[in-house]
């Protein structure tokens, strides 16, 4: 497979388990380059990956010492990824859910509209939980309203295409965007900066702990996380509003 100089697949990682090796195999099946951030696991899983990386020169992989969040390891692939000459990063979570035979989907439309974010849109099988949906759908409902319906179709999706550029200078001026908070603020705030959202659907699933299914999600402190992120986009929302609005009017 011959490597792109311009797009990479960028995977954020926290003791995943085994999960994780069979989605750097998907990925690395579909695509070239393949990084790899270790946000301070300590299950393990960071030598194997680095030895896995030794024997593959599509695949790299970079370690924090400590636990920094999800957005802190993406911003160091982004970061570095931009340094380098990339363009674009699909992010790609390590559990498994998000299917690496929809990676050349993504890189495509990705290519044919290099301005945009490309969002993975999820299609829900039985294995979701009731109650995770349900919150994605408050998600996107607020995030409809901060970017007056600018067509985000999923808030929460971790499997999208972003322009590293705009993205990266989004995180150097913000505190927030390190955890959890990611995926919701930078789809928001990079519409607020004009990038256009295209939706992709995409199947997702949810592996229960007997499968090998890991979660890092937990409903009382990730809720208070989103909800002080949303209150701080509300508040800038406002602020943007007759910008925002000037925008809408001249795409007409």
């Amino acid at each position: 497979m011959t490597p792109s100089a311009t797009h990479l697949v960028l995977i954020p990682s926290y003791n995943p388990g085994e999960k994780v090796f069979e989605t750097v195999r998907a990925a690395r099946a579909h695509w070239t380059p393949v990084w790899v951030v270790v946000d301070g696991s300590t299950d393990g899983t960071a030598a194997r990956l680095a030895a896995l990386a030794a024997s593959d020169p599509g695949l790299e992989v970079f370690v924090h010492e400590r636990n920094r969040g999800k957005g802190a390891a993406l911003r160091s692939g982004f970061t570095e990824a931009l340094a380098r000459g990339y363009t674009h990063a699909l992010t790609l979570d390590s559990d498994g859910q998000h299917p690496g035979e929809c990676i050349p989907a993504f890189m495509q439309a990705s290519l044919e509209a290099p301005a945009a974010m490309v969002l993975g849109v999820p299609r829900f099988d039985a294995s979701a939980p009731r109650i995770r949906v349900l919150g994605r759908r408050i998600s996107n409902g607020w995030v409809r309203l901060e970017t007056l319906g600018a067509g985000i179709g999923d808030s929460l999706f971790g499997m999208r295409v972003y322009p590293l550029e705009p993205l990266v200078a989004e995180m150097r001026r913000r505190r927030g965007m390190r955890r959890f908070d990611f995926d919701v603020e930078a789809v928001v705030r990079l519409s607020w900066r004009g990038v256009p959202a295209l939706n992709l659907s995409a199947p997702v699933r949810y592996f229960s702990p007997a499968e090998g299914g890991v979660s890092h999600f937990r409903y009382g402190r990730d809720n208070a996380l989103l909800t002080a992120m949303h209150l701080r986009l509300i508040f800038g929302f406002l602020a943007r509003l007759p910008r925002l609005i000037a925008q809408r009017l001249r795409r007409r």
